[in-house]
């Protein structure tokens, strides 16, 4: 793999990673939590991990795909620097309800309703197009989309528990976490 492909990855991931650290995660005691969207977790990390072919070195990109993985990573910082700010200290690992939970639905909420999702889905796409095979890279999407549909659902269900009528309008009006796509 070129000098710049490693650059570029790791630039990439860097701007993404640093406004998680920057928020603060809420680690206070949750009013309402369900931890099997840890499950969820679980499959997306194997969707990651099946991006990295054993000699993801000796990959040779090309034009288009480091321009496509530049433009996915780029998309996957403004989505995580905007939807961690938009959350502020309502960041959690867990899914999870505070007992002064918001329903958010400013900056990249007013678009999407897991934009951070959204912004992981990006971050797999930047990094497969670097550095996977066709197929490789086809199955690791599906299996990371698996588990982004299991923490979604999760998520969901506890937010339309919370906010009923109210919720339920912004998911009809909002997608998930693709644009244009229900």
């Amino acid at each position: 793999m070129p000098w710049y492909a490693y650059v570029v990855l790791g630039a990439g991931l860097v701007s993404w990673f640093v406004p998680f650290l920057r928020t603060g995660w809420n680690f206070r005691t949750a009013q309402r939590t369900d931890r099997r969207a840890r499950w969820g977790m679980l499959v997306q990390a194997v969707g990651y991990s099946l991006l990295w072919p054993s000699a993801f070195w000796s990959a040779s990109p090309g034009g288009w795909r480091t321009a496509l993985c530049i433009a996915f990573l780029l998309a996957a910082s403004v989505l995580s620097w905007t939807a961690t700010r938009a959350l502020g200290s309502q960041l959690r690992l867990d899914a999870a309800l505070g007992a002064d939970h918001e329903l958010v639905r400013r900056g990249p909420y007013r678009f999407l309703r897991h934009p951070i999702y959204a912004s992981m889905l990006c971050v797999e796409m930047g990094t497969g197009f670097m550095i996977s095979p066709g197929l490789l890279f086809a199955g690791a999407i599906l299996v990371f989309l698996a588990g982004t549909e299991i923490r979604v659902r999760i998520e969901d269900r506890l937010l339309a528990s919370r906010f009923g009528e109210e919720f339920l309008r912004y998911q009809g009006a909002v997608r998930a976490y693709v644009p244009f796509v229900r």
